[in-house]
């Protein structure tokens, strides 16, 4: 009786020692949890805000302190479509959709030839392409639009697209690249063994295994080309500005329409939020392509 008595402090203790780190360990998740949602409700915020305002009128928009409780109103949206928004959107959207398979067409077989099939002189040939987004945007606009003002190409949809293929095709073929790389080699030393042509492995052996990969280059071309604005404010007018070179017109002599130009970006983030939000799944399985061995 004297012994278990006496080991009962040391059973005691051991217990102390081995609770102790996990009520310690317990702590930390939660802070980073909640530091990371006080991060994220940050970064939310001033979307969230935007979408509030757009639903607001112009005088609640205005106010001082800011108008928490309000009547919604879809005035400003209407607002903004009887203000001409329509064919910006259709513009944005053709030069987005039509740039983005471009760069995929061209893209795909240049990553292949660059990662699986390598070239020669491949590391010339890769920093050739990342050389290309070296120049600063501002120093190239002026010969570009000597050149697009001399072919007759001014306020021309297709030369946004021919644009925004050349933008992003450098980026496009570095990230497919990285996602072959990681592809399974074994699957085509196979295919070649059973006499599949080069063009056949491509199509039904190689792309199916990155088709998550090529999808989110995909989606940060559709990105990149939708939000473009230096281009598209220099080279186009009426005919072919995009939604970015419509939300300008909302910054007058007057001053700022705080509510429209809520209503007007809301409208012009949603595309890219909605194929943001259906895509997601594909997105995080493409930028975490062998992240997992």
């Amino acid at each position: 009786m004297a012994a278990t008595i006496e080991d009962a402090p040391t059973t005691t203790a051991s217990a102390e020692r081995v609770d102790g780190p996990r009520r310690r360990g317990g702590i930390g998740p939660v802070l980073l949890t909640t530091l990371a949602w006080i991060v994220a409700i940050g970064f939310f915020f001033p979307v969230l805000w935007m979408v509030l305002t757009a639903f607001k009128s112009e005088n609640a928009a205005y106010t001082d302190p800011p108008t928490l409780f309000f009547t919604p109103t879809l005035e400003q949206f209407r607002a903004v479509f009887d203000a001409g928004i329509g064919p910006y959107l259709a513009n944005s959207l053709g030069a987005t959709v039509i740039s983005t398979i471009l760069v995929l067409v061209l893209g795909t077989p240049a990553a292949f030839a660059v990662s699986l099939r390598p070239v020669e002189k491949t590391q010339d040939v890769l920093f050739f392409f990342i050389s290309t987004k070296m120049l600063p945007v501002v120093a190239a606009i002026v010969p570009i639009y000597v050149v697009v003002n001399e072919i007759g190409a001014l306020d021309n949809i297709w030369t946004l697209i021919v644009l925004y293929t050349a933008m992003n095709l450098p980026i496009a073929v570095w990230m497919m690249r990285s996602f072959f790389l990681e592809g399974p080699g074994e699957l085509l030393e196979a295919a070649s063994i059973d006499g599949a042509s080069l063009g056949r492995t491509l199509r039904e052996v190689v792309l199916p295994i990155i088709s998550p990969g090529i999808f989110a280059t995909g989606l940060i071309c559709v990105i990149f080309a939708w939000n473009e604005f230096f281009f598209a404010v220099n080279l186009t007018a009426a005919n072919a500005g995009t939604v970015p070179v419509f939300l300008v017109g909302f910054i007058t002599s007057e001053g700022l329409y705080w509510a429209r130009l809520s209503a007007a970006a809301t409208l012009a983030a949603l595309p890219v939020v909605l194929a943001g939000w259906f895509a997601q799944n594909k997105l995080v399985q493409g930028l975490s392509f062998g992240a997992v061995k």
